[in-house]
């Protein structure tokens, strides 16, 4: 195995169109959040902020002007959204919310972490202590985003989508500002690549990883989920022309972004270890623990589990047999409606309880941060008929 910090992928793959994606951030929500700094706003903004969760809540009176008109700018979904499309997609996700947290875990927290410099980001900006953070923060939007009122007054998911776009905004605005990013040779921090290669991790990887579980999926399922996270994406400042349109782009630009950036780094080691200890103070006793570790390495490979340190155990072989059991109680769920009725509300009940521990049951507020850490510089659910299968891989990857 390579040594962490001696990737000989440490340089990006020369591609010509996501190199030029690399010096671009989103111009809007960087604006607003320069003006707030030079202004010496952001205090007040927060302060303020905590108090606005839900949509079509008066936002207050002692508001920056330049926050206002941001948030007003931002306060509806894009006008093209296909409203059958996102209730397919929230079907999709109560038909499969455990597998989907599962995956979101165990395959895209660790995607996440197997590219260095975006391990590194995260390093710079949550909290080490609180390794809880960035699972609770990534699930709770997720919920958000797949309640039945996401979009109506009354909501948490967009003024979560806002924040979040801000806080981005910061990330970008002090690491570019206290020498602490190589953006000559990184490009700007979480910059339109790196935006929407994460897109890919909490979509079609999220797939990829159902699919290695074994979950049946309908094509039709499959994409209406992936058109969810579109919207998002263009919610979160992405570029719509340059992000893949449907799955099969997608399939290719994660292929290129993956490839281009993934292997070992000592943050990615790191940031692994705190999430296998975090999930194996979650399952009861100790003797199952190495479950946890085992689930991680069959979810992203070999490779990329020894890049990131996840320690080997019997548990590696036997973790293997889950599809089997999956596919049972699929079978059963599929043929016995009570079941299936129970088997949704055991899933929503398993992923709020795991949402409720990492959240410590608090409501997490996104904040702009006014400096980093220090020591970084549809009416039911569609059948599972014409079942989805991941789209190859790229042999000659190219940008979506």
């Amino acid at each position: 195995m390579t040594a962490p910090g001696e990737s000989p992928m440490s340089v990006p793959r020369p591609h010509p169109s996501m190199d030029a994606l690399r010096l671009v951030g989103d111009e809007l929500a960087d604006q607003v959040v320069t003006t707030l700094f030079e202004r010496g706003e952001v205090g007040r903004f927060n302060t303020l902020m905590r108090w606005f969760s839900q949509a079509g809540q008066e936002l207050p009176d002692d508001l920056p002007e330049v926050a206002r008109e941001y948030l007003d700018a931002t306060s509806a979904p894009p006008s093209w959204i296909a409203w059958d499309e996102m209730e397919k997609a929230r079907l999709f996700f109560i038909d499969n919310n455990v597998h989907i947290s599962t995956a979101l875990s165990f395959a895209s927290m660790p995607a996440c972490y197997v590219v260095p410099h975006i391990a590194k980001l995260l390093s710079a900006t949550h909290s080490l202590d609180y390794p809880s953070r960035r699972m609770a923060e990534t699930g709770q939007f997720t919920v958000y985003l797949m309640r039945p009122d996401a979009f109506e007054a009354g909501s948490r998911f967009i003024p979560a989508a806002q924040k979040v776009r801000l806080l981005h905004a910061s990330i970008r605005y002090h690491l570019s500002r206290e020498d602490r990013w190589d953006v000559a040779g990184l490009g700007v921090p979480i910059c339109q690549e790196d935006m929407i290669g994460g897109q890919m991790m909490f979509s079609i990887q999220v797939l990829d990883a159902l699919h290695r579980l074994g979950i049946h999926m309908s094509v039709d399922g499959a994409n209406s989920y992936f058109y969810a996270w579109r919207v998002v994406g263009a919610m979160l400042g992405i570029d719509l022309d340059h992000m893949p349109a449907d799955l099969d782009s997608a399939r290719r630009f994660s292929d290129l972004y993956m490839s281009r950036h993934m292997g070992p780094s000592e943050e990615g080691a790191r940031l692994t270890r705190q999430l296998i200890d975090l999930y194996e103070e979650v399952v009861p006793g100790t003797v199952l623990d190495p479950v946890v570790a085992a689930l991680i390495r069959f979810l992203i490979g070999d490779t990329a589990a020894d890049w990131l340190q996840v320690p080997r155990s019997v548990w590696d072989t036997a973790v293997k047999a889950s599809p089997v059991l999956l596919g049972l109680l699929e079978r059963l769920e599929d043929n016995s409606p009570l079941a299936a009725w129970v088997l949704d509300r055991f899933g929503g009940l398993t992923a709020n309880l795991e949402l409720s521990s990492l959240t410590r049951g608090r409501v997490m507020h996104y904040a702009i941060p006014e400096q980093l850490k220090i020591e970084y510089g549809v009416t039911s659910t569609p059948a599972r008929t014409a079942r989805w299968t991941p789209p190859p891989l790229s042999e000659e990857p190219a940008a979506g």
